[in-house]
């Protein structure tokens, strides 16, 4: 593997919080967030990076969003109801058997659920990228507060472009040919 501060797509997995139905809309620029996370999920199929979901209490904060939910099969969000998903059954498994070294995060909210995942991800040896344009609050200062505390920890604060242009590598071949019609 490459430089730690580098993605390395072999060794990578997408890791989406709970970007929820009911939940998203109550997040400062959540059409921007949204956005955002459907390009990444998509960059991640074409790749061929592993992508796992979780949904914070689904009953009550609905599923994730169908533009997300549509796109990955077979579905198989993990359902939690705590902060962090490293709590949650089945999850670190997943990371394993993808042999993830590096989390590339996004989803919602910054400065709770993708904070405290974030932390607990450093504190187990994970390196940690936070997608600032795919992670969002329902206030501007939270997702900033958020962001800068997983800083401050050690995350690498990145976008959806610097990720996918890590993953990429290089200008060529069909990978490249089919993601192009997506950063346009």
């Amino acid at each position: 593997m490459g430089h730690a501060f580098k993605l390395d797509r072999g060794y990578s997995a997408l890791v989406v919080i709970d970007v929820q139905e009911k939940l998203l809309p109550a997040i400062y620029d959540w059409e921007s967030v949204l956005s955002a996370t459907v390009n990444m999920v998509k960059f991640a199929k074409i790749l061929n990076v592993p992508i796992v979901v979780t949904e914070q209490y689904p009953r009550g904060l609905g599923p994730t969003h169908g533009d997300i939910a549509s796109l990955i099969e077979p579905w198989q969000p993990l359902e939690k109801t705590t902060f962090s998903c490293f709590a949650t059954a089945g999850f670190e498994a997943k990371l394993n058997a993808a042999a993830a070294k590096s989390l590339v995060i996004v989803g919602i909210e910054a400065h709770i659920c993708v904070n405290q995942t974030a932390l607990d991800a450093l504190k187990r040896g994970y390196n940690v990228h936070i997608v600032t344009d795919a992670v969002g609050s329902r206030s501007p200062q939270n997702k900033e507060i958020g962001i800068e505390k997983m800083r401050q920890a050690g995350a690498i604060i990145s976008s959806s472009e610097i990720a996918l242009y890590e993953w990429l590598e290089r200008a060529e071949g069909k990978e490249f040919k089919a993601i192009l019609p997506l950063i346009k």
